[in-house]
Formats: structure tokens, C-alpha cells, sequence
């Protein structure tokens, strides 16, 4: 009590703070300590990752030979059914960026004043040439077409100019199909002869293979909740497989100030909060009362190469079973005080998880060293899956050096960089290897209890953001990424896979991209 009185004293003498403001506060659910926490990050910055080099094959990153990876998914084959297994698939934000180049033409193409060409070449828009040009390969050409010439009763008379902005017209306007205002899990993927498929229906085919065990198939989104019933509609076309939703909590939220690192007031005098991004998930990833999840974004689907895509999710996740199932025997051992116990385990530690243990490890009092190593080992774990670096935007697997004078296997992201400092930019330039968001994670301990996954958070991972709000320039402050410093704590192992178990769609136009397309 006396901390948060401390607390609360702080926040009213520095900042002002009313007693309707902690009122408030507590309505959302929000801790004092972590309003003070992220108050702080604002005044004094937060730490830059301290990148020590990039994860190269046999420097950090796994590989596998064909015949391994197969022993591997057999492996996971034979022994799921021991575990409770389920798929978690985020998927809450809205479609906007995948049609922001569309939405940009409608808003500064002035149809009868230029032609759409002459806008391309005023723009360089080549993504919108790409659209037009593979406009009949989309998914959902046949219906919007459809529903154009409804609305058009002279379609036929129209130019090729007004074809088109009609058709992108109605693909985004409310009246029409308003797919940018959409969660990307309902909008058209993918069509086989009159078939039509959603991202949703994929994810539920895929939790049908790696992620159905004990008799059941298991999946859970998170979703905005004013998007939950198109979800539910789509799911029930589906009966074979246990599908729950989650919201992103509103104790996730984070206070946003003023330039002047001043708490942001609306209008009405209250605080304003803002999401705190896709690491306020940790919170939703901590509600699965499951063994093993899968974790996979959901637009990270492919027409083609499903049993290839599945093939290599069940390797990963026998490799993850193997893999606790040797830290949870090494567990025991040092529980137990075994002979030979703690030899074994720093073999183990330093040569199988790659983890290193402080240089002056060897001066320390053996039960110290048994307690350390129970440690570093009692922690959930995650095998991640990486892809050739081809330049996509995003984290990548790296080598950080941590303030205890170690190294430890992290994903970052760009914005967790000094990239001022030409060493730091260099090494991050060097990545051989990119992040998919294809992840294997063990979620419970070796006595089968679940790990609270917000104790292993790294809470100065997360970073300082510019935005906007009600014309006022504000500065917000965004949680740890989920698999960046959400997980920063976890037991990790990069394991390179192929480029085909990669097929985001960030822009529409990616849809056109053959993994999208009926072969």
C-alpha cells in the first residue's frame, strides 16, 4: 500500500494527476505503477537494443536436412496427443494498409479531369498499374463486378476509365463492399472454380492437421469486437474445430502526452489512452490453458503448397516437444540435486539452447550455479521458424547483448535499433534471415503448470511513437512486440525453413503472387 500511495503521490505533484484521473485509470484496469512505467520511458527515452551480430545458420539458426525435418514431424505426429495443442492466430486489425494505394486513388483521382493513365505516370503508381493490369485474378472480381453493374445500370456505355474507378469504387465505399474497413480474416483470398475461400477458412484447414489432438482441433483469434459476428459466420461453416475469440484488453492500453510529456487530455479533461499494439497480446496468448500453441498471422495463408506449409509446422513443433521434454528431464535432475546434475546441464545449456552463461559462472558456489541454471531453464519456449531474408519489411533473428555481460537470441525490429550508430545499422544490415511470425510455444512448466507469460516480458523493448490526435501531435508509447520483447525472456531457437511457408498479404496486390493463385 505504501509503494502505491508513493506512486500516486508522484503522479498527482509531477504530473497533476486528479482523483477523477485515478478514477479513471481504475475503470480501464490500468495499474498506477505501469502509468508511472511508461510516464518515465516518455521523460528519459527508452534503451536501444544492443545488437552483437546477426544469427547466421550454425551461429544461432538451425538447419535441418529433409530427413531430419521428416523424424521430426513424425515425431510430433506420434506424440501430440499427449499435449493439449491450439492454434493461436492474431487477427483484429482492419484491412486499410492492404488497400491504401486504392484509397489513395479514389481520394486524388478526379475521374473526366485526367485519364488513369496519365494519373500513373503523375504518381508512379506502379502498384496501381499491377491491380489493373491482374484486375480479373482476383478473388473477388466476379462479385464486385457484379454488384458494379447493378449499381450502374449503363455499365456497358462506360469508358475503361470509369470501368475501373467504378470497381474500385465499390470495392471500398460503404455502400459497396467496404473491404479496407474489414478484418483481413473475412475478406476473399483465394477462388477455385465457384469457390471462394477466407483466410479464417485456412487457418481452420491448417489447425485440422498440426493442431488437432486428444480428438479436437483448436483455434483461437483475437478480434476487434465490432468484427466478432463476421468471424462467427464464417465459423460455422466450419463444426470440426473448437474456435475461441478474445478482445485485446483495455488494461493493455497506454497513456499518450504532448510533446512536452504531458498527459494528453481530450476535449473532457480525461487521459487518453490509445492500443498498445500487437504486444498487448501477450495478455490474450496468456489466457490458453493449453500445452503447446502455434502461433501464426492471419494473412499468412497460401492457395498452394498446403501440405508442404503443414509439413513443416509439425516439424517445428517436434522440435519443440523433443526439446521439452530434455529441459524438463534436466529440470528434475537439478530439483533433485542428481550427481552430475549441474555438468550436465551447462553442457546442455551452452551447447543445445546456445544460452551463455555469465563468464564468471565457474566462480560460483555450486548450489548458486544449481539455482541459476533451474533459472535460465524454468522458462516457456519458443522454436521460431525463419525465412531467406528477401527483403521484406519487419524483425529478423539477432544476437543482443544483455546488461549481464551475456548474449541472448532475440527477434528484433528495426524500431528497437540505434540505426544512428553505422555499427549497429551494419549488423542489422547483415541479417541472413527474416521473421515470419511462425511460431511453436511451450506454454506450461516441468510440474505441467502454466507459466504466467507476463513475468519473461522485457519491458524496455518497447518504443516511443509520433501520432496525432484531434490535430495535436502526441507522442504514444507502443508494448513490446509479442514475439520481440514480449518474449524477450523465453527460451528461443531459430530453425530455418522455406520460403514457401511465407505468403503474407500485406497489399491486395500480393494476392495476384502465385502461392495466391490456382496453379
Amino acid at each position: 500500500m505504501e509503494e502505491n500511495f508513493t506512486t500516486k503521490d508522484y503522479l498527482i505533484t509531477k504530473y497533476g494527476f486528479s482523483e477523477s484521473d485515478f478514477d479513471y485509470i481504475n475503470r480501464y484496469g490500468i495499474s498506477i505503477e505501469k502509468i508511472r512505467r511508461e510516464l518515465s520511458f516518455f521523460e528519459n527515452g527508452i534503451a536501444k537494443i544492443d545488437l552483437d551480430r546477426a544469427a547466421r545458420i550454425d551461429d544461432g539458426i538451425f538447419s535441418f536436412s529433409e530427413a531430419q525435418m521428416q523424424d521430426l514431424a513424425s515425431y510430433f505426429t506420434a506424440n501430440k496427443d499427449r499435449y493439449i495443442t491450439e492454434k493461436f492466430v492474431p487477427a483484429s486489425g482492419a484491412a486499410s494498409r492492404m488497400f491504401k494505394f486504392l484509397i489513395d486513388f479514389i481520394n486524388d483521382f478526379k475521374l473526366g479531369e485526367e485519364t488513369i493513365n496519365a494519373y500513373i505516370n503523375r504518381r508512379n503508381a506502379v502498384e496501381l498499374s499491377v491491380f489493373l493490369v491482374g484486375i480479373e485474378k482476383f478473388p473477388f472480381y466476379e462479385m464486385v463486378l457484379e454488384e458494379v453493374k447493378s449499381l450502374y445500370g449503363n455499365y456497358d456505355s462506360f469508358s475503361q476509365d470509369e470501368k475501373y474507378y467504378y470497381f474500385i469504387s465499390t470495392l471500398l465505399s460503404e455502400e459497396g463492399f467496404d473491404f479496407a474497413n474489414k478484418p483481413k480474416g473475412v475478406l476473399p483470398f483465394h477462388k477455385f472454380k465457384d469457390t471462394i475461400s477466407t483466410p479464417i477458412a485456412k487457418h481452420l484447414s491448417e489447425a485440422l492437421v498440426y493442431a488437432q489432438t486428444q480428438d479436437k482441433s483448436r483455434i483461437h483469434f483475437t478480434v476487434s469486437e465490432e468484427h466478432l459476428e463476421e468471424f462467427k459466420k464464417i465459423v460455422s461453416q466450419n463444426t470440426e474445430t473448437q474456435v475461441v475469440y478474445s478482445f485485446q484488453k483495455l488494461a493493455t492500453d497506454t497513456l499518450s502526452v504532448d510533446m512536452n510529456n504531458s498527459p494528453f487530455r481530450l476535449e473532457n479533461g480525461e487521459l487518453f489512452f490509445r492500443p498498445g499494439g500487437h504486444g498487448a497480446l501477450i495478455e490474450n496468448l496468456n489466457q490458453l490453458e493449453s500445452d503447446v500453441a502455434f502461433i501464426k498471422n492471419i494473412d499468412n495463408v497460401a492457395f498452394n503448397h498446403f501440405e508442404e506449409i503443414v509439413f513443416y509446422k509439425k516439424a517445428l513443433g517436434g522440435l519443440l516437444l523433443q526439446l521439452q521434454k530434455e529441459i524438463f528431464k534436466h529440470l528434475e535432475k537439478l530439483e533433485n540435486s542428481e550427481q552430475n546434475a549441474v555438468e550436465e546441464v551447462v553442457v546442455f545449456t551452452t551447447e543445445k539452447l546456445k544460452v551463455a552463461l555469465p563468464k564468471d559462472f565457474s566462480k560460483f558456489s555450486p548450489e548458486y550455479q544449481k539455482q541459476e541454471l533451474f533459472q535460465l531453464l524454468n522458462r516457456p519456449i519458443r522454436v521460431c521458424g525463419m525465412v531467406k531474408n528477401e527483403g521484406e519489411p519487419g524483425g529478423g533473428p539477432f544476437w543482443v547483448n544483455e546488461d549481464n555481460g551475456t548474449v541472448s537470441l532475440q527477434i528484433v525490429e528495426s524500431s528497437q535499433i540505434d540505426l544512428q550508430s553505422e555499427q549497429q545499422k551494419r549488423i542489422f544490415s547483415e541479417a541472413t534471415h527474416f521473421n515470419p511470425v511462425d511460431l511453436v510455444c511451450g506454454l506450461k512448466n516441468y510440474k505441467g503448470e502454466k507459466f504466467n507469460l507476463t513475468d519473461f516480458v522485457n519491458h524496455q523493448a518497447g518504443f516511443v511513437v509520433q501520432k496525432t490526435k484531434n490535430g495535436k501531435n502526441i507522442k504514444a508509447y507502443e508494448l513490446p512486440g509479442l514475439w520481440n520483447g514480449a518474449m524477450a525472456n523465453w527460451i528461443t531457437l531459430f530453425v530455418e525453413v522455406p520460403l514457401i511457408t511465407f505468403n503474407p498479404v500485406k497489399t491486395v496486390n500480393d494476392l495476384l503472387k502465385p502461392a495466391h493463385q490456382h496453379e
